[in-house]
Order: structure tokens, then C-alpha cells, then sequence
């Protein structure tokens, strides 16, 4: 699996000058013919062992068997897969690299699909092949990792592809071992996801393998996973950035669409791969280190080699992704059905076209997941006991009542009398509201090119998967719970009784393990997730920009005049336009030239204020002897109360429930300055730009288990 180099460390202290000289040993010979050469040259495999240390190995050493390997099988999987998920040679792809046999043999096999046959791409001005960039994660958690990073890309290099290092930020101190692989392998699809979109890449491939998925299973069943679980990582998937570093970086829900292309091909395969490739790759001796649970998972599979287990726990994940697929089929056309989602970000739910009573366990939660997870804007779906919760609200309560569970509020529709669900997200939560400050910046047209060729991409990709959908009758485990998938698997006779009882073993082994460290675990990365959540601060400079809850886009500044459209929306409210008064306006409101204004959600308060706003009157302030104060104060008063009326006008449209949600502007001194959501703001000369740009689509991006 590539998994970067986060732990390529050696008990022999191996020197990266020891590593260099075993690569210049053997060289591959076929660079002299062809840059590409190489790739269709085939060689014989020789066995495979577990290696116990850090060790470079090369397919052209003196201690390996050479036999004829079939290439050509191995590519013509390849491409079968690449026609499968929509992508093309000309498109534009990077590689998650790690310098291991996996993404090696990734490499091998990208870039002889790209540079052969009739659409086949050619190489730049440097000699790389056109539209293809391997991405080196060094995760600088090593004095050591600098130095294998280079001597990964040099190796990638000589095979034709373009390399970039990528060095991972750590502002509040590098992970500590408890969760150190989670935090590493969320830094490293951020930064994937960075990289991708530095240099305007929408495809990143990704090398897991059938072997990773075995790993997966045993993993996840031993955390009492259902059957969606048990059915691993999706054959492709998007994923969205973690932060926001400008405006730019949020298109139209595009994210990057991550591809496995290598699913169908087992561990073995990836050594074979590379032999015949004649490439040397990386053994990492971490993944000899029974502390982590995949390499415990790992050496007790390999300990059940026998062909006929393998076979069969393949079948059974097999059937697991049918159903997973399946499930995810018609959960979208709920959702496309019974869901509609409000600019403001708040979705309704229509209970009478959904009748929850009336659809199966494993079709409402996972509905539930998706909904709730685009109105909470989690990178992760939803899962466990409150969605369980949630299922039982809409069933049994009626909607009658309130509830908040994973970070949103659901309620009742005002007027729906129970028929509709409203859910919003919750402000009423312990941790600090997500806010992420950057430069504003333009689109530019060639980053509409990307959205729209990956858009094109997903849009093949289901045309070609469209037959494969399958009638309920041909899927298995949609009845299961998560202790009974396995039986109903030996009884379907997917797996044999040998099987079914050497995957309990494993099963009992993880689940006690699991059990002895779950609270210590939870403890931690309780702690670690209040640390991530803490904001900064949310003072908001003139022409800075603001993303609010992973939802709104926020900017604003101060004009020296009122725009056009400004003025002729204020011509029917007798106010003097005159050019004095017009700059009078914006100098002496609460928008002070030298400000910098806070941003808040909404509270009650600022709906009181807007309606004692709106009841200001010039002539009633004139005639109580105000005079020389309305002098000062009633060309922004009188605007501001103006904008006051027709935003509560918008206010009354939307549930007292989303109002919570939207983002204010208040100055230093807490007044509110501006809902720009409903267009209001105290001086005609504030120019406030917001705009609902979620990063998490409703349905969590494009998935394919196929």
C-alpha cells in the first residue's frame, strides 16, 4: 500500500549513501533504449519472502530467479480499470508515491498505459511523460526521511515521471504514537489533495491492493462493522480539502477524484509487477512492527496462504461491495427524491415521499449519513449510535419534537404540521465555530477546466457502470447485522467452514485487542480533535476572506462611494443623496476606516436589534429635539434602518433554525455591522460579498464500489 514515507526507518541505521550506491548497482539497462522501454520489458518473478529490514530491492539482482512474466495481462487489466472509471491517457493524473513495490508497481503500470497504444501521450521539453506527476509525501517525522524522499524520486525519475516532494507542515507539533498513523495518513491525503491542486490535477491514483482490502476486512469486523463497512475503500472516491488556504481552492464540489486502479491484483502481483518493469523498490521494515494492527492483521493472513482461503475471502468482499454499491444506488435516488437543500445550506427533508417506516435499517441510515454529513460539512460520514437515534426520531417521534445529534439540529417545517424535517447545523455545540482566514483571489479560466473535465470523468464512469447495477434479488447481507454477515455467508456457501472459522480467529484476536485499549484511544483522540477545532481568532481584515463553517465565503471592504446599484435602491426612501451627504455616510458610521470587523453565526439578539432598527424614524428624532445628532448620525441611521426592514423581511422566509447558522459581521465593539446573507449592512459604502460554497457535496462526492 502506498502509505508515503512515514516510517521508512531502518534498525541498521542504513545511510542514505548506502541506499544510493545499492540503487546505482543496478541500474535498469533498458534506460539506454528508450525512456519507456523499460516498461514493456519482461522478466521472471522469484519467490516472494517478508523482508526483516530496510532493504532496497531490485528486479535485476544476482539472487533473483528470472522466469517470464506476463505483462501483458497485468496492463491489459490495467486498462480495462482506466476505461471502467472514465480516464483517458490525455487526462491529467499524479501518483501517491512511497518509493514500496505497491506504488512502484503503480508507476510501471500508469505510465506504460499512458505512453502506449492509439491514444498514447508523448513527453515534455524535460523528457517526462506529458500529464503525469508522482507526489512523494515526506512527512519529516525522521532526521532520515529527506534523504529517502530524494532517493525515491531519483528512481522515479529514470522511469519517465515527474516527481515532486511534498514536506508536510506540523503547526501544533507532530503527532504523538497513538494515533500517529491516522494523523500521518490524514496530513498526507491533505496534502495529495494540495498538490493536486497547486498544479491543476483532478485524478490521483492510489496503490491499494486486493491484499489491502483482506487487511481491511479483518479490521473493520473486528470493530463490528456492518456490511457497508466490510466492503473497504471504493474503487474510486473524492476527497476535498481539509482547509482553505484561498477562495480559489473551493470550486463547484469537484474535490479530486481518487482512483484504485490496482484492486484486482494481490500483493504478489505488485513484486511481479515490478520484476517485469525492471524496477528496484523499497522494503519499509515498519510493516514488520506488530504494535500496529494492519501488520498484526497482515502476518496472520499470510500465515493462512493456502489458495482456497484467499479465493473465498475474497468472494465474500466481493459480495460485500455488491451490496455496498447497491445500498449507495438507492440511497442517491432517496435523496434526489425526498431531499431538497435551501441556499443557506439547510436541507428539508419530505417525510411523506421518504416514509421512513416503511424502508429497510440499512437504507435509512445510510441516507441519514449522507444528509447529515453535507449539512454538518464532516469529511467523514456518520455512523454509530447516532444515527440509530436519529432512525428512531423520524420513525417513531413524528417529528414533533427537536433533536440534535453529529452536529446539526433537526426539527419540524413550520407549517408542515410533522410532514417535513427541517436539518440544520448545530451552533449549540461545546467546540469553536470552524472559521479558516486567507487571501481572496479570481478564478481563472483553466481551474474551470479541471472541475469540468473531472465532471466529464464521473459522468463516464457511471455510463459504463449503468449496466452493472444490480436488482435487489442479486445482493446478499441487505438483513444482516454486523455479527451475522459471516454466517450468512457460510450459508450462501461464499466461504467454506474452514474459512468462516479461520476468520472468527481472527476476528477474536483484533475485537480483544481492540477492546483492552478502546478507552485510552478515545481519550486521546477526544483530546486531539477539541486541539484541531480550536479557531484562531476571527477578526476579519478589509479584503481578507473567510470560510465560515466549511460553508460561506465571506469578504468585505469599505468603498470611498456608494455604488450605482446602491443608489438606486435608495431613491424611493427619501434620503439625501446629495455627493456631501453621500461621503458624510461612510465616515462617520460604525465602520470606522481603520476597523477590522468580527464574524459570528446569528443570534437573537440581532433580530431584536434589526427590529428596533427598522422603527427608526428621521422626522420623530428631529421633532424630539435630536437635531444636531441627527446631523451626524441620520444618513447611516436612516440607511441602516432601511436595509433593517428588508432584511427582516428575508428573516421571516427563512426557519428560526437556519437563521442560527448564518455568518454576521459585528465591529470591535460587538454591534452588528452586517447579515450579508439577507443583505443587510449599517453604510451603504460596506461592499460585503458572501457566497454558499459547501466543500462536501450533498451524497459525499462520487464513489464507485464496482
Amino acid at each position: 500500500m502506498a502509505r508515503g514515507l512515514i516510517l521508512l526507518s531502518s534498525p541498521t541505521s542504513l545511510s542514505a549513501n548506502t541506499l544510493l550506491s545499492s540503487f546505482s548497482k543496478n541500474p535498469s539497462t533498458s534506460f539506454k533504449l528508450s525512456p519507456f522501454s523499460h516498461l514493456l520489458h519482461l522478466q521472471k518473478p522469484s519467490s516472494v519472502s517478508s523482508p526483516c529490514c530496510f532493504t532496497v530491492c531490485s528486479s535485476s539482482s544476482p539472487s533473483s530467479q528470472q522466469c517470464s512474466i506476463d505483462m501483458a495481462k497485468y496492463r491489459q487489466v490495467f486498462s480495462r480499470r482506466m476505461d471502467m472509471a472514465g480516464i483517458k491517457p490525455h487526462h491529467r493524473i499524479a501518483l501517491g508515491v512511497s518509493g514500496g513495490p505497491d506504488s512502484i508497481a503503480l508507476c510501471v503500470l500508469t505510465a506504460g498505459w499512458k505512453t502506449a497504444g492509439a491514444n498514447s501521450v508523448g513527453t515534455d521539453s524535460s523528457g517526462f511523460i506529458d500529464g503525469l506527476l508522482a507526489i512523494i509525501v515526506d512527512h519529516g517525522l525522521r532526521a532520515e526521511s529527506k534523504d529517502e524522499a530524494n532517493i525515491v524520486r531519483n528512481r522515479v525519475s529514470q522511469m519517465g515521471i515527474r516527481c515532486e516532494i511534498a514536506n508536510c507542515d506540523w503547526p501544533s507539533g507532530k503527532p504523538k504514537q497513538g494515533h500517529l498513523q491516522k494523523a500521518a495518513r490524514d496530513m498526507r491525503y491533505q496534502v495529495f489533495h494540495d498538490v493536486c491542486a497547486k498544479h491543476q490535477i483532478g485524478v490521483l491514483f492510489i496503490a491499494h491492493h486486493a491484499d489491502d482490502q483482506a487487511e481491511l476486512f479483518i479490521l473493520r469486523l473486528s470493530r463490528n462493522s456492518g456490511v457497508l463497512g466490510l466492503a473497504g475503500t471504493p474503487f474510486t472516491s473524492q476527497i476535498f480539502p481539509m482547509h482553505t488556504h484561498s477562495y480559489c481552492e473551493v470550486p463547484a464540489n469537484g474535490g479530486v477524484l481518487l482512483v484504485r486502479p490496482l484492486l484486482e491484483f494481490s500483493k504478489e502481483d505488485m513484486y511481479k509487477i515490478c520484476r517485469g518493469g525492471t524496477e528496484e523498490w523499497v522494503e519499509d521494515p515498519t510493516n514488520q512492527n506488530q504494535l500496529f494492527t494492519r501488520n498484526r492483521i497482515r502476518r496472520e493472513l499470510n500465515h493462512l496462504s493456502s489458495s482456497a482461503f484467499k479465493s473465498e475471502l475474497q468472494r465474500v468482499i466481493s459480495a460485500c461491495r455488491k451490496t455496498r454499491a447497491y445500498v449507495d444506488h438507492v440511497c442517491h435516488s432517496l435523496i434526489h427524491q425526498a431531499v431538497v437543500i435551501k441556499d443557506l445550506g439547510y436541507a428539508v427533508i419530505d417525510l411523506q415521499i421518504l416514509c421512513p417506516s416503511k424502508i429497510e435499517d440499512i437504507y435509512l441510515l445510510k441516507f441519514l449519513s449522507l444528509v447529515l454529513q453535507f449539512v454538518s460539512q464532516r469529511q467523514r460520514q456518520i455512523r454509530g449510535s447516532a444515527l440509530k437515534l436519529l432512525m428512531d426520531y423520524l420513525r417513531t417521534i413524528q417529528c414533533k419534537n427537536c433533536i440534535t445529534a453529529a452536529g446539526c439540529y433537526l426539527c419540524p417545517d413550520p407549517g408542515s404540521k410533522g410532514s417535513r424535517v427541517l436539518v440544520c447545523c448545530s451552533v449549540d455545540i461545546a467546540l469553536p465555530l470552524k472559521m479558516e482566514f486567507s487571501e481572496t483571489c479570481s478564478f481563472r479560466q483553466h481551474e474551470y477546466h479541471v472541475a469540468n473535465e473531472l465532471e466529464k470523468i464521473i459522468e463516464d464512469e457511471k455510463s459504463n457502470s449503468n449496466h452493472l447495477v444490480l436488482d435487489a434479488s442479486d445482493v446478499h447481507f441487505l438483513d444482516a447485522n454486523p455479527e451475522s454477515v459471516l454466517d450468512e455467508a457460510k450459508r450462501l456457501n461464499i466461504i467454506s467452514e474452514p474459512t468462516f472459522n479461520s476468520i472468527l480467529v481472527l476476528q477474536k484476536q483484533e475485537t480483544n485487542r481492540f477492546r483492552s485499549k478502546v478507552g485510552a484511544i478515545s481519550d486521546l483522540a477526544s483530546k486531539h480533535e477539541v486541539e484541531n477545532a480550536t479557531s484562531s481568532g476571527n477578526s476579519l481584515q478589509p479584503g481578507q476572506c473567510c470560510y465560515f463553517m466549511d460553508r460561506f465565503m465571506l469578504t468585505w471592504k469599505l468603498n470611498d462611494k456608494m455604488d450605482r446599484d446602491v443608489l438606486s435602491d435608495l431613491v424611493d426612501y427619501g434620503m439625501d443623496l446629495s455627493g456631501e451627504a453621500r461621503n458624510f455616510c461612510c465616515t462617520s458610521c460604525v465602520v470606522g476606516r481603520d476597523q477590522v470587523l468580527e464574524v459570528r453565526h446569528m443570534i437573537e439578539s440581532d433580530w431584536l436589534y434589526l427590529a428596533e432598527l427598522s422603527r427608526y424614524s428621521p422626522l420623530e428624532n428631529s421633532a424630539n429635539g435630536n437635531t444636531k445628532m441627527m446631523e451626524k448620525t441620520a444618513s447611516y441611521l436612516h440607511y441602516a434602518s432601511v436595509s433593517a426592514k428588508k432584511a427582516l423581511v428575508l428573516l421571516k422566509s427563512i426557519p428560526v433554525a437556519a437563521r442560527r447558522s448564518l455568518p454576521v459581521l459585528i465591529n470591535q465593539q460587538g454591534k452588528l455591522i452586517c447579515i450579508p446573507s439577507v443583505n443587510f449592512k449599517h453604510c451603504p459604502c460596506l461592499m460585503v460579498h458572501v457566497e454558499y460554497k459547501p466543500k462536501i457535496p450533498l451524497g459525499g462526492g462520487h464513489s464507485s464500489f464496482i
